[in-house]
């Protein structure tokens, strides 16, 4: 896995073989880098060095964060990033929640990894912890603050995803984060697509995540769910200009061929043709706490990766949606079904997409 890659040729009595041309390597592998072995490189000494990227969703106080690394983008949902020899790391905060389910949907869809920080115990913690199990994110750390009942919180976890969660004390929370590996996933290109805007003399620049595979300057990629065509002109990553950048990187896109009017949040772009319908089969299951009747003909609000968007029930057994405008999904991806404006509880239930 990498998400940027540092190359370096070594010349002269040094690049020979041996200890001293190892300990060169073994320096750059103790600040995080890892060798990449490539029989394109030009020169027997060449040598490419991986960046790994790792993110994370953070469910807490923002102060604590602050500490951790510097604030970016800030809307509905705040990122922090920090980045050190051979590694950049980022921490999604949902800022528009509770207000706003959805920041807390986009959030969670934006880490690999989940650190939920409680420091209360009240409906907007279980409807944290319901998100998180509705997503499947099994892979993250507890800790909570000192006035918390612990076996009261396990009880709220317990059945859940959360129940996984390593439960490590604050003064421990960034050491256990740190030891965290990082995730990547393999295939055909995919960025999924959370911001996007105009810069004057730069152009359309997108901000988002590389979900799969590699993506590099020049590739001419499509933009679902509309098939667009489009070009990427540059990359930066953490304010660095890259050639390239892989999963799962944060990155900066400039883009040619289409308007920033033209972007959603939850677009994605892909080097390969995606599924896109407005029809869609779930393997439906209702949130337990949600205590209505689900019927047919009622709308909803649907969250599909960082996709958002309105659908009808026009079954129930088995589930099927059929959304106002065309959304972009796998098969096997996750759909939570959500009532936004609800004042009591807004997540209805969840499935993954079976056609």
């Amino acid at each position: 896995m990498h998400t940027n890659s540092v190359c370096f040729q070594l010349d002269g009595p040094i690049a020979q073989p041996g200890r001293a041309f190892d300990s060169y390597l073994s320096f750059f592998s103790s600040l995080g880098y890892r060798q990449v072995a490539s029989s394109n490189l030009a020169g027997p000494n060449k040598r490419c060095l991986k960046m790994i990227s790792i993110n994370y969703t953070f469910l807490g106080e923002e102060s604590i964060v602050k500490d951790w690394g510097k604030k970016g983008t800030s809307s509905d949902i705040t990122i922090y990033d920090r980045k050190d020899p051979g590694i950049v790391k980022t921490w999604t905060l949902p800022t528009g929640f509770p207000d706003k389910i959805q920041s807390l949907f986009h959030a969670i869809q934006m880490g690999e990894y989940a650190i939920l920080y409680i420091t209360k115990l009240d409906k907007f913690t279980g409807e944290q912890i319901i998100a998180l199990d509705a997503l499947g994110k099994d892979k993250g750390l507890l800790c909570h603050s000192y006035d918390i009942d612990r076996e009261q919180l396990l009880s709220m976890t317990g059945g859940t995803v959360a129940e996984k969660y390593k439960i490590v004390e604050i003064q421990n929370l960034k050491t256990e984060m740190d030891a965290l590996p990082a995730v990547s996933e393999e295939g055909s290109a995919k960025v999924v697509i959370d911001h996007s805007f105009e810069v004057k003399g730069v152009g359309v620049v997108l901000l988002g995540k590389v979900a799969r595979g590699k993506i590099k300057t020049y590739d001419t990629m499509k933009l679902f769910p509309a098939g667009t065509e489009v070009m990427i002109k540059s990359i930066q990553m953490h304010d660095d200009t890259v050639t390239e950048a892989a999963a799962p990187a944060r990155a900066g896109l400039a883009v040619k061929g289409i308007n920033a009017g033209d972007v959603q949040r939850g677009d994605v772009l892909c080097g390969s043709d995606e599924k896109v319908s407005q029809d869609v089969t779930l393997d439906y299951k209702q949130n337990k706490y949600f205590k209505e009747d689900v019927k047919e003909n009622q709308t909803f609000v649907v969250n599909v990766g960082m996709q958002m968007k309105t659908a009808k029930i026009v079954s129930i057994n088995p589930m099927k949606l059929q959304f106002m405008r065309p959304i972009v999904f796998e098969k096997g991806e996750i759909a939570v079904v959500l009532r936004p404006e609800s004042q009591g509880v807004r997540i209805v239930g969840s499935g993954s997409i079976k056609q």
